[in-house]
């Protein structure tokens, strides 16, 4: 078991229902296992519940902490796992917002899988950044001013004074991971 990221800590900002299962279990155990310390944050203190591609339920997790409650300052990267349920409700948290604003404004790296983008979308956050997500969201993240969008596995752009880690699904996942390595490593 690699040690590689020991010291590093990630931000993972979720919402209480809908993440999707691999987007959020995978990343977490890989970035532990690599020495990484996460901590889970969801809107509410209340148990996570995880889907399967959207409908079957998967597992559920009791968060760290709140949105609320945590310092974005004290984190080297922001992760956003995807689901459509998760990605819309973050997307009305303005906390959720103010989290992935303090970490764009701060240069700090941004890694956002799936629908997870749609947050970056409504945090004014894809200016000029070309990314990849789920491909329903193409045209939200055009429509938001980004320089481009991408049909591959992982997309990793430092324009614009941070940078972002952007995949399509849970079946890009050693590829997302591996940037998240790059770049945290």
């Amino acid at each position: 078991m690699s040690k590689a990221l020991a010291g590093r800590r990630v931000l993972t900002i979720v919402s209480n229902y809908g993440v999707e299962h691999d987007e959020l279990v995978v990343p977490l155990a890989h970035l532990r296992s690599s020495g990484a310390a996460v901590t889970l944050a969801a809107v509410k203190k209340k148990k996570v519940q995880t889907l399967v591609g959207d409908k079957e339920l998967g597992d559920r997790f009791k968060p760290d902490v709140t949105l609320d409650d945590v310092d974005p300052a004290k984190y080297d990267l922001l992760l956003i796992p995807g689901g459509t349920l998760n990605a819309d409700a973050l997307r009305l948290s303005e906390r959720a917002m103010k989290i992935v604003r303090s970490f764009t404004s701060s240069g700090r790296p941004v890694a956002a899988i799936c629908h997870g983008p749609w947050a970056l979308v409504t945090a004014d956050a894809v200016n000029g950044k070309t990314l990849t997500s789920y491909a329903s969201l193409q045209t939200d993240i055009l429509n938001a001013g980004a320089a481009g969008w991408k049909d591959e596995p992982v997309v990793v752009d430092d324009a614009g004074g941070y940078t972002l880690i952007t995949s399509r699904d849970p079946d890009d996942l050693d590829e997302f991971l591996g940037a998240i390595d790059t770049v945290l490593g």
